[in-house]
C-alpha cells in the first residue's frame, strides 16, 4: 500500500500524519512544539519538522508529502537563501499602521484625497481582501519603513509553508552547505491568496501575482519588484518536485513527490471534505468561519477575506484573533479546568442574565481593532456568580464568530451546514451553546488533525495524478441541536462597539 504524509506547520507546533494513500487510514503520526512569540526564526520550524518526522517513525516509506501551514507569515530571503530576519507571523500586529497606509495609498494613487472606504474596496477588488496587519503585504511595508537595510537585501519572499516545502525538497541557505535555488520555491493558490499581492481570480482562476502591489509595499518601482523571486504557484494536484532523500521517500522508487501544500484553513477544508454550502467554524488560537464558494468575494467592509481553497475554488472567510484563548482566560480567572468551565457555563441561563463579554483580549482583526481591549458589560450583583462569568465568555466568543457567519451570508455565500472544529470545539459548553448563538445545528467531527489530514489527502491526489482529490472517510461526527436564542446576539450587538 502506498503511504503519504501530511504536515501541519501551525503557529504552535508541527504535526505529521502518515496515511494510506488509497483509503486514508491513519498509519502513524508525530508532533513537535514551535516556540512562542509573534516572530520566529524559521530554523525552529525545520527543527520541529525533523523532530515530528522522527516521532512519526520516519518518512522513508512515504511516496508523497505535502505541507499545510499558518497563513500570511513573512519569510524574507537573501540571494544566498539566508533568512534575513525572524519571520513575522500572522498574529504580529506591528504592521497595523502599515496596513492603514497601504489602504489609503491604493485608494488615492494620484495622491489626491480619498476615503478609507475607497481604498478598502480597491484592495478587495484587487486581491479579494481588505488589508489588516495579518497579511504579508503589510509586513513588507513595515519592513521597508522600520528596517530598510533588511528590505534592501530581499531577494525572495516566501510564506511559512513555502519555505518549509523548499527545505523538504533539499534546498536551503548556502551557509548550511545547501543549494539556495530561489527559483525552486513553490506555493499554492490558497496560501498565495493571503499575501495581499496575489489575485486568485485572475488568469481564468489560476491566479497571478500583482507585482505593482508588491512594489507599493516595498516602496520600490515595479521593475525592482519584478526581480524579487516569489514562489511558483502550483495548480491543485500538481507536483512541486521530489523530496530530498534524507527527508522523505528514500525507500520508494523515484522518491517522494511533493504536493503544492496549502494555507491552514484551506488544508482543513480539504481534510474535512468540505463542499459548497459547508461552513467550518474553527475555534483555535484564532477563530475562523470559512466556506467553500464558486466565486471570489470582494468585501470592501473587510469582514470577509476572499481567499482561494486548495482544490480550485474559493474559501471566503472571516477571522477573529480571539477564540480558544478567551476560554483559557475564563478558566484561569475562575480557577477551573476546561471541564469545570463547561459545567459552570451550562449552569447559567442563556444570555447570562445580561452579562456580556466583548472578547477583544488581544485586539481584534474582525472587526479591525488592533488596539482594542476586552470589556465586560451588565455587571450586577446577580451576575457576579462564576456561572454567569463562564457563560459570558463562551457566548462572547461565539457571538464574534456569529458576526463572521452573517458577513459570509451578506456576500452571497451559501450556508447549509456548520462544522464546528478546533480545540475549542471539544468544550461541551461550546457545543451546546453554539446552536443557540449561531442559529442552526452544528456538526462536530471527531477530533483530528484536519490540516495535516488535508495535506495528506493532497499528497495522495498528487500521487494518483487524478483530476480531483481522493474520497476519504476518516472520521465520525455528532450533531448538536438547540433552539436559537436571539437575545444573546441582540445584547452583544448593543455593546459590541463600546470599546
Amino acid at each position: 500500500m502506498p503511504l503519504v504524509a501530511g504536515v501541519d506547520s501551525s503557529t504552535q507546533s508541527c504535526k505529521i500524519v502518515v496515511r494510506d494513500a488509497d483509503t486514508g487510514a491513519l498509519v502513524r503520526s508525530g508532533a513537535a512544539q514551535h516556540p512562542d512569540g509573534t516572530e520566529v526564526d524559521p530554523a525552529a520550524w525545520w527543527a520541529a519538522f525533523r523532530e515530528a518526522s522522527d516521532a512519526a517513525g520516519g518518512l522513508d516509506d512515504v511516496a508523497a508529502i505535502a505541507v499545510g501551514g499558518q497563513q500570511h507569515g513573512m519569510v524574507v530571503l537573501d540571494a544566498d537563501g539566508e533568512v534575513i530576519r525572524p519571520a513575522l507571523l500572522w498574529n504580529d500586529t506591528r504592521s497595523a499602521d502599515a496596513a492603514a497606509d497601504l489602504v489609503r495609498e491604493l485608494g488615492a494613487p494620484s495622491g489626491e484625497g480619498s476615503s478609507d472606504a475607497d481604498g478598502a474596496q480597491a484592495w478587495a477588488d484587487a486581491v479579494g481582501s481588505v488589508l489588516v496587519a495579518s497579511l504579508t503585504v503589510t509586513k513588507l511595508r513595515w519592513l521597508a519603513d522600520a528596517e530598510p537595510e533588511n528590505a534592501a537585501r530581499v531577494a525572495a519572499v516566501a510564506l511559512p509553508h513555502d519555505w518549509l516545502t523548499w527545505r523538504v525538497a533539499g534546498f536551503g541557505p548556502r551557509s548550511e552547505g545547501l543549494e539556495p535555488d530561489l527559483s525552486a520555491l513553490v506555493t499554492d493558490r490558497s496560501d498565495a491568496s493571503g499575501t495581499g499581492y496575489f489575485d486568485a481570480s485572475a488568469a481564468g482562476g489560476a491566479g497571478e501575482y500583482r507585482r505593482d502591489l508588491l512594489a507599493l509595499a516595498l516602496r520600490v518601482d515595479v521593475e525592482a519588484a519584478e526581480r524579487i523571486v516569489l514562489p511558483r504557484v502550483l495548480a491543485p494536484g500538481a507536483s512541486g518536485g521530489v523530496a530530498a532523500q534524507d527527508v522523505a521517500g528514500s525507500a520508494v522508487d523515484g522518491g517522494a513527490l511533493i504536493g503544492p501544500g496549502a494555507g491552514d484553513n484551506a488544508g482543513a477544508a480539504l481534510g474535512l471534505g468540505m463542499v459548497t454550502g459547508d461552513v467550518a467554524v474553527s475555534i483555535g488560537t484564532s477563530g475562523v468561519v470559512s466556506a467553500i464558494a464558486a466565486e471570489q468575494t470582494a468585501d470592501g467592509s473587510g469582514m470577509v477575506t476572499g481567499f482561494a481553497d486548495a482544490a480550485g475554488a474559493y474559501l471566503p472567510l472571516a477571522c477573529t484573533l480571539n477564540a480558544s484563548r478567551v476560554l483559557d482566560a475564563a478558566r484561569r480567572m475562575l480557577g477551573v479546568d476546561h471541564a469545570g468551565l463547561s459545567r459552570l457555563a451550562l449552569n447559567a441561563p442563556a444570555g447570562a442574565e445580561g452579562l456580556v463579554l466583548v472578547p477583544y483580549l488581544e485586539g481584534e482583526r474582525t472587526p479591525n481593532r488592533p488596539d482594542a481591549t476586552g470589556t465586560l458589560h451588565g455587571l450586577r450583583l446577580a451576575t457576579t456568580r462564576p456561572e454567569h462569568l463562564a457563560r459570558a465568555h463562551v457566548e462572547g466568543m461565539l457571538c464574534g464568530l456569529a458576526d463572521g457567519l452573517d458577513a459570509l451570508r451578506a456576500q452571497g455565500v451559501p450556508v447549509e451546514r456548520l462544522l464546528l472544529i478546533g480545540g475549542g470545539a471539544q468544550s461541551e459548553a461550546v457545543r451546546r451553546i453554539a446552536p443557540q448563538v449561531l442559529g442552526m445545528p452544528v456538526t462536530v467531527p471527531e477530533p483530528g488533525e484536519y490540516v495535516a489530514d488535508g495535506a495528506a489527502r493532497q499528497a495522495a491526489w498528487v500521487l494518483s495524478g487524478a483530476d480531483s482529490a481522493p474520497s476519504w472517510s476518516t472520521s465520525q461526527a455528532q450533531v448538536y441541536e438547540a433552539e436559537p436564542v436571539p437575545a444573546i446576539r441582540e445584547q452583544y450587538a448593543a455593546v459590541r462597539d463600546l470599546v
